[in-house]
């Protein structure tokens, strides 16, 4: 997934959300665009347990009194965090996350204490309740129903404290990061290392364009009547760019398909809960999702989204790991807080074309499949011939998500530095422990009980990039300028647009 750019912070703090009046399809009259500020809902940190659905109070969601709660809560092994609480609180620094540990402990230890008041008031109620098998005299028994009432009253006051205490919890723990790698650098985007480095920096004989001026030349790119119809950073493709797109779809499914990779194509809307699960943010302050006013349904940025939560809750077999998917769709993303001359064009843009792969996998194979991910990146940008770097990109960088990412950066010439195309990530388990995605182990040896199952895992996951295409459209376009203005294609590109070799410019 590209766009590191612009990082999911640890801890929300703002409720800033895009929405989209879909209803507005079906209203001829309708035009002005609405934007609301719905409820806070935070990230979660999951790492053990399977994740459970809870009941979302909407009776009054401006009451000042109601208390937020999640959706879904995410299987978090607090004791694990409490255990760890050096290496976890040093990690949370090393990422310059907002999470605040002493209040998840602080939470934890109070819900600890709770739940033992709870075990010991039911165990007082079901003895009261045991009392009334026998004969009794009347006097007795209503002194015994009397008891039974004050228990219960008492036990139903305590349960919803500990229901209202063990969302806090929750909220604050969701805030946790993923741990990091030990080879990652610490530190923001410029600590991030160099991995290799591929071709060299093309030298031109001419004023080289961009891929901006160059569009525009070859009748490529319409932006202006985008703008008009749909607003800024959208932008219509035309004559050979339209082919131009269409040939690295196919070729890039096509390799990525040699693989091994099961293609697929994706919903390209999704409820709100998946993409929070995945780890991103549709109620955050600069979110880059675009969430649908009046519904839990958000657009998605990224093909890793509904890819991933195809086996949400789910069990697996570990004879069916990995799980190797090149998933196509259309990805929709806010670029919110984006400035800059990186802005111009096609190379950040509200709504583009990607094909995203993604691994399910057992936890021991998921570095193995990281550096596979990142060699079939390098592999296909190498194959068009283009100049760009691998980095291990620094802690600050990572997104809650990622364990450790690599980012391909390609050269380009228009503007004059090296530009985002691709990024590989493994997630570990912090993306299944939200989805609830586990495998079974296969028992090495018979068991002679019974019942004698392997406890099941958590799978680890792993997306990355195949094909990014308004950014691959400006790497070649700036790279493969000539001359004469025309723009040559790539060979392996060639057949997949009809064997046409020169975008030229259009006779007058």
């Amino acid at each position: 997934m590209y766009s590191s750019r612009v990082q999911m912070a640890y801890c929300v703090c703002g409720t800033t959300l895009k929405t989209l009046k879909l209803a507005a399809f079906f209203r001829p009259m309708v035009t002005k665009r609405l934007f609301q500020k719905p409820h806070l809902m935070l990230l979660t940190r999951a790492l053990t347990s399977p994740a459970i659905q809870a009941t979302v109070d909407v009776a009054a969601p401006d009451s000042k009194d109601v208390v937020a709660r999640p959706q879904w809560k995410a299987a978090i092994d607090l004791k694990w965090i409490r255990d760890n609480k050096a290496d976890v609180a040093e990690n949370i620094r090393q990422r310059n996350s907002a999470a605040n540990l002493d209040l998840v402990l602080e939470l934890y230890g109070r819900v600890f204490k709770l739940q033992k008041e709870v075990e010991r008031l039911r165990a007082e109620r079901n003895a009261v309740a045991n009392k009334m098998k026998g004969k009794l005299e009347i006097s007795e028994r209503q002194k015994i129903i009397e008891e039974g009432r004050i228990l219960k009253e008492g036990l139903i006051t305590m349960e919803e404290d500990l229901l209202k205490l063990t969302d806090e919890l929750q909220l604050a723990a969701q805030c946790i990061p993923n741990m990091t790698h030990p080879d990652v650098p610490i530190g923001g985007e410029d600590c991030s290392t160099l991995r290799k480095m591929v071709g060299n920096v093309r030298e031109f004989s001419f004023p080289v364009k961009d891929h901006v001026q160059l569009g525009k030349d070859l009748d490529l790119f319409d932006f202006d009547s985008a703008a008009e119809v749909s607003g800024s950073k959208f932008y219509y493709l035309k004559n050979e760019a339209v082919l131009l797109e269409m040939a690295l779809i196919n070729w890039t499914l096509t390799e990525v398909m040699k693989k091994g990779f099961t293609p697929l194509t994706t919903p390209e809307i999704i409820r709100s809960s998946v993409v929070e699960k995945c780890g991103f943010q549709p109620r955050a302050t600069n979110t880059q999702v675009y969430s649908i006013e009046g519904s839990d349904q958000c657009l998605i940025g990224t093909a890793e989204i509904p890819v991933g939560g195809m086996h949400m809750d789910s069990i697996l077999n570990e004879s069916s790991l990995p799980l190797k998917y090149v998933a196509f769709s259309h990805c929709f993303r806010t670029e919110a807080g984006a400035h800059g001359a990186t802005t111009r064009g096609l190379y950040r843009v509200h709504q583009f074309s990607k094909l995203e792969m993604f691994i399910l996998c057992r936890p021991e194979e998921s570095q193995s499949y990281h550096e596979e991910l990142i060699g079939i990146e390098e592999d296909l940008y190498s194959s068009l011939g283009l100049h760009f770097k691998t980095l291990d990109m620094a802690s600050w960088d990572l997104g809650a998500p990622a364990y450790r990412k690599f980012d391909v950066e390609a050269w380009m010439p228009g503007l004059g530095r090296y530009g985002e195309i691709s990024s590989a990530s493994n997630c570990t388990d912090y993306q299944s422990r939200r989805l609830g995605i586990r495998y079974r182990p296969e028992l090495t040896t018979p068991s002679k009980g019974k019942g004698k199952n392997a406890p099941t895992q958590f799978v680890h996951t792993l997306n990355a990039t195949a094909c990014a295409v308004p950014r691959m459209i400006v790497c070649l376009l700036e790279n493969y300028q000539q001359e004469d203005g025309s723009v040559i294609i790539p060979d392996p590109l060639r057949p997949f647009m009809g064997g046409l070799e020169v975008i030229a410019p259009k006779s007058k």
